[in-house]
């Protein structure tokens, strides 16, 4: 419920802090004086629509803090914990509106976005005019209220989740079928391609492997033709060793005739052959080893440019080559498996069909029995508060052809005001009074069933007076044993029956007194009698008017 309203620099208002408590609240006061200011205040805190004009004249920026004590297992926290919220403790709704428009919102100090925190403050309070249909909108809110009011809110949700999945395996069905259909056209395509591409058999990694293999023998190639052309030349008909072996020779055995004249000249000669010798052995090696088979390269070539025609058929890079012959594989399985796995997915699709069908056929059942319950529960009311001679009826349409995740019924709540008139929906035929006593009504049928922990009342006994006036505050107060009632007023007959009364004025503030403010007290026994025989009386305030004040409140004592 909601606990504390604190309100600075709105409208009228300066400075204001308001406690509530359990039960029936009534806010009373002279018109103008700035109740609607209240339930705007009230709206802005729960993300209703912002706006730089409701900024006090002279100030910079509004703010509304509303703070609500609510049970830990209360749907509100779940959708906060949802969005990342911290939920612990009260839930404290804040909005600041600048006076250039802007606004901020916060829930619990943390920062949330604005449909966040109205989506929330649905949850927690639902403000009803004489000419607020907001309870009686659409048809999915009737829905709504005649599942609370039957209890069919967890089979509700049952059905849904019911066909979501029958949608999800639709889904899935027809996603198959369009693959094998689209697999089937391509069929022959298909089946050539993972013959070659099962035949070329490519590797991962293999194309940068091959490449370097190429490039390695090509290289090896010219480098051999320079090393062979060494080797002729050391080692051929050309070669100098034979030469400077037999100039050795010469040298030597003249040597012995002219002592100390050539042994240095022959002991170089010997060093430059054996230099030559070993020259020779190491470039035969070097030859040895680019010797490589031109086969091999030719081999190596033709499936490198084997891969790289390849990857141009497919466009696809070579090293997708392997993925694609592994979908191509899968393709080709699912085209050739596809009739079976298709019958089981068609299959699952219609037992899932099945299910959602008879969930929401016996749901459709229950709710038809709870119709006229729902329809009986708001009739009963309707005596007291004038509308003896109205009905109201719960119309169902139902429709298998149309099936959806809230059931296969179209709910809407149908009223006739009078005899002899043509029945028709509730917002089209009731007028704003006759609109805001059937909403009472219903809601006092549905007790905490169907709303939000707080509900307000903007002035919905306006036009009424009398008997009607006192049925409304019985059915106020009533309402207020399972769910917080605050309820706007005119009408002394509704203010005698609350727990905490209110009275909202407007006054002077400020030490020059040139500012009008808002104000709102509490009112003790004494000073609550006064406003009700104002209320009865007028401007003047008779002792006939406090006596009748006076009896009741003893009659709600």
């Amino acid at each position: 419920m909601l606990v504390q309203l604190s309100i600075r620099d709105i409208v009228l208002i300066e400075r204001l802090d308001l406690s509530f408590e359990a039960g029936l609240s009534v806010l009373t006061g002279e018109t103008g004086a700035g109740k609607s200011i209240l339930l705007d205040s009230l709206s802005l805190a729960l993300g209703g629509r912002g706006d730089g004009s409701l900024v006090r004249h002279g100030e910079d920026k509004g703010q509304v803090t509303a703070v609500f004590d609510v049970a830990g297992s209360h749907p509100a926290r779940t959708l906060l914990k949802g969005n990342g919220v911290d939920d612990d403790g009260d839930l404290i709704f804040r909005r600041v509106q600048s006076a250039d428009g802007r606004t901020r919102a916060y829930i619990n100090d943390q920062p949330v976005s604005v449909q966040l925190m109205r989506q929330v403050g649905q949850l927690m309070v639902e403000i009803h005019g004489q000419h607020d249909d907001r309870a009686l909108t659409d048809t999915d809110t009737h829905r709504i209220l005649l599942d609370a009011f039957a209890g069919l809110t967890d089979d509700a949700l049952t059905v849904g989740e019911s066909f979501r999945r029958w949608r999800e395996a639709e889904r899935s069905f027809k996603t198959h079928k369009a693959k094998v259909e689209a697999a089937a056209r391509e069929a022959d395509y298909l089946r050539s391609s993972v013959e070659e591409l099962e035949a070329l058999s490519p590797m991962d990694g293999e194309e940068e492997s091959l490449a370097e293999t190429r490039s390695r023998m090509q290289k090896s190639e010219r480098i051999a033709g320079d090393i062979a052309e060494a080797s002729d030349f050391l080692n051929g008909n050309a070669s100098p060793v034979p030469l400077l072996a037999s100039m050795m020779r010469r040298l030597e055995r003249k040597s012995h005739e002219a002592p100390g004249l050539l042994e240095e000249t022959v002991q170089l000669l010997g060093t430059a052959l054996d230099t030559l010798s070993s020259a020779q052995m190491e470039v035969e090696a070097a030859l040895r080893r680019t010797e490589f088979d031109p086969r091999e390269l030719e081999r190596v070539e033709e499936r490198l440019f084997a891969l790289r025609a390849a990857g141009r058929k497919y466009s696809v890079a070579v090293v997708d080559l392997p993925a694609l012959a592994e979908k191509m594989v899968a393709d080709l399985a699912d085209l050739d498996a596809g009739e079976e796995r298709l019958g089981q997915l068609e299959a699952a699709a219609r037992e899932a069909r099945a299910h959602y069908d008879e969930l929401a056929r016996s749901l459709s059942e229950k709710r038809h029995n709870a119709a006229s319950a729902l329809a009986d529960a708001v009739m009963a009311e309707l005596p007291a508060l004038k509308l003896e001679r109205a009905r109201f009826m719960v119309e169902i349409a139902t429709d298998t052809d149309e099936p959806r995740a809230e059931g296969i019924d179209t709910i809407e709540f149908h009223v006739q005001t009078n005899p002899g008139t043509r029945p028709g929906p509730i917002l089209k035929v009731a007028s704003g009074g006759e609109l805001s006593r059937f909403l009472l009504a219903l809601k006092v049928a549905l007790a905490d069933r169907g709303s939000a922990p707080t509900l307000v009342f903007d002035e919905i006994d306006t036009g009424v007076g009398g008997a009607v006036a006192d049925a409304i505050g019985q059915r106020l107060k009533r309402l207020a044993d399972t769910v917080q009632v605050l309820s706007v007023t005119h009408a002394p007959q509704v203010a005698a029956r609350a727990g905490t009364h209110f009275l909202i004025s407007k006054g002077p503030s400020g030490e020059a007194g040139d500012k009008i403010s808002t104000r709102v007290a509490i009112m003790t026994p004494e000073h609550r009698r006064e406003e009700i025989a104002r209320m009865l009386a007028g401007a003047s305030v008779t002792e006939e008017a406090r006596a009748a004040a006076a009896k009741l409140l003893d009659g709600e004592a």
